[in-house]
């Protein structure tokens, strides 16, 4: 069985261009990672901020997705705005992907909120581990299929609008929006899909130390079908929080989130149980979230007053 999965996801590897499935890897806690999908969350938090997310998807697969991200994000006063960085590491059997995203947004005060119209640029970079088929193709017989490890690059970009209040948050982004060509040889491409996302969610108190922050993550990347995360935390002390996510449309999956908050530091846990087929062959995914905000001392500037009651 194992070498039937493996051959299966070296198919993936291969025909990576052909695939219907969502190109930009997925997370459980998605409330926690919105500005790799979003430019326009940049320095919305009014803090440097720096979130790290490990995911270990459908464990007990050969070759199966291992994902790291990492995101940081800040204000900057003389820009009118918040400036962000994305770092993400996507293994999929033989295929390796690396994103590199930079965000800007522009805020403006509307309301009783804060709306940030952000643009992104970046470098999605494709490595496929050709070298590793040979176990498999010996021959050499089709020429299609590169016998050395091969690499290429192409620019992304991406626009998003984020907005936010103390108790609700909405966004609308879309990302790869070129649809640039990744060619990997003359006979191989892979070509990047446009993906769109709607987030939002809400904060409600429900006494002075319970509060409950449901959410909705709405993903879709055309011809494939929609996937929509339901969220639902509840938050107690502001310190501790549990709930539950459930996955719909593309791969069905229950998932259990627990965390915690402590000198300022966020750490989270899930973990999806399958709902179709796959969890006769998975032992589910895991993943862990590490957070850290803190915000800047502002200089405040000395005072001079005219008036003599003042000395």
């Amino acid at each position: 069985m194992k070498l039937k999965i493996q051959i299966v996801l070296i198919f993936i590897g291969l025909a990576a261009n052909q695939l219907l499935a969502q190109q930009e890897p997925q997370f459980s806690q998605n409330m926690f990672n919105t500005l790799s999908v979003n430019p326009g969350y940049a320095g919305s938090n009014d803090a440097i901020c720096a979130t790290a997310i490990y995911r270990n998807q459908w464990t007990g697969f050969v070759g199966a997705p291992k994902t790291g991200l990492l995101n940081v994000e800040a204000p900057v006063k003389l820009l009118k705005g918040g400036v962000g960085l994305t770092i993400i590491s996507d293994e999929l059997g033989l295929d390796n992907t690396m994103f590199l995203k930079l965000a800007y947004a522009y805020h403006l005060n509307i309301g009783a909120g804060k709306l940030g119209i952000g643009l992104q640029a970046g470098l999605t970079n494709k490595t496929l581990e050709a070298s590793r088929f040979n176990a498999f193709v010996s021959d050499g017989s089709d020429q299609t299929i590169p016998t050395q490890d091969v690499s290429a690059g192409s620019p992304t970009f991406g626009f998003g609008l984020f907005y936010k209040t103390d108790l609700y948050y909405m966004g609308l982004s879309s990302t790869q929006l070129a649809e640039s060509l990744v060619g990997y040889t003359s006979d191989m491409d892979y070509k990047l899909k446009r993906h769109y996302y709607l987030k939002g969610g809400i904060s409600k108190r429900l006494s002075s130390t319970l509060e409950i922050q449901p959410s909705l993550f709405f993903k879709f990347d055309p011809p494939v079908a929609p996937q929509i995360d339901i969220n639902a935390l509840v938050l107690y002390n502001n310190q501790f929080w549990g709930g539950v996510s459930y996955r719909v449309m593309d791969v069905d999956a229950l998932v259990a989130i627990v965390g915690l908050t402590w000198n300022n530091i966020k750490v989270g846990y899930s973990y999806d149980m399958t709902l179709n087929e796959l969890r006769g062959f998975s032992s589910g995914s895991h993943e862990i979230m590490i957070g850290h905000c803190f915000k800047l001392n502002e200089k405040i500037e000395a005072q001079r007053y005219r008036n003599v009651r003042f000395l």
